[in-house]
């Protein structure tokens, strides 16, 4: 009986394991998070326009996420209340890495088109989705 007991519960605890998702994933759901909370509260208004990468081919994925990272830091929220939380939250940013297989990547950040705030943080929210789809197939 005892051992029964002990097969069901390493059997329970072994289908948990496998069905939580990577510390990775959670991350980027931390990250996606807050960009859409960054989204809520940014300047979109007589504000400096942003290279927006959209579509990134597969191998300049981690280009693409160091344009999103540059352009961030120039972000500002549209309420000076909200400054110092968006503060940190921004630096959250700067110190995420993210890593792919890269091939000869032609694009740089230059090459894409300018964009609003809004809709530079809305590719970047698409990216992150895209990331975390990929990784979790």
């Amino acid at each position: 009986m005892e051992r029964r007991i002990i097969f069901c519960m390493l059997f329970f605890c072994s289908s948990m394991a496998l069905a939580a998702p990577s510390p990775r994933i959670l991350k980027y759901k931390q990250l996606l998070k807050k960009i859409q909370w960054l989204g809520t509260i940014v300047k979109d208004k007589d504000v400096e326009l942003l290279h927006t990468p959209e579509n990134p081919v597969d191998g300049c994925l981690s280009t693409a996420v160091t344009c999103f990272q540059s352009g961030i830091l120039k972000l500002q929220p549209e309420n000076s209340q909200d400054n110092s939380t968006f503060i940190q939250t921004t630096k959250v940013f700067k110190n995420f890495t993210f890593r792919s297989p890269e091939i000869q990547c032609e694009s740089s950040c230059e090459s894409y088109e300018k964009k609003s705030p809004k809709e530079f943080l809305r590719s970047f929210e698409k990216l992150i989705q895209q990331v975390i789809r990929d990784d979790s197939s």
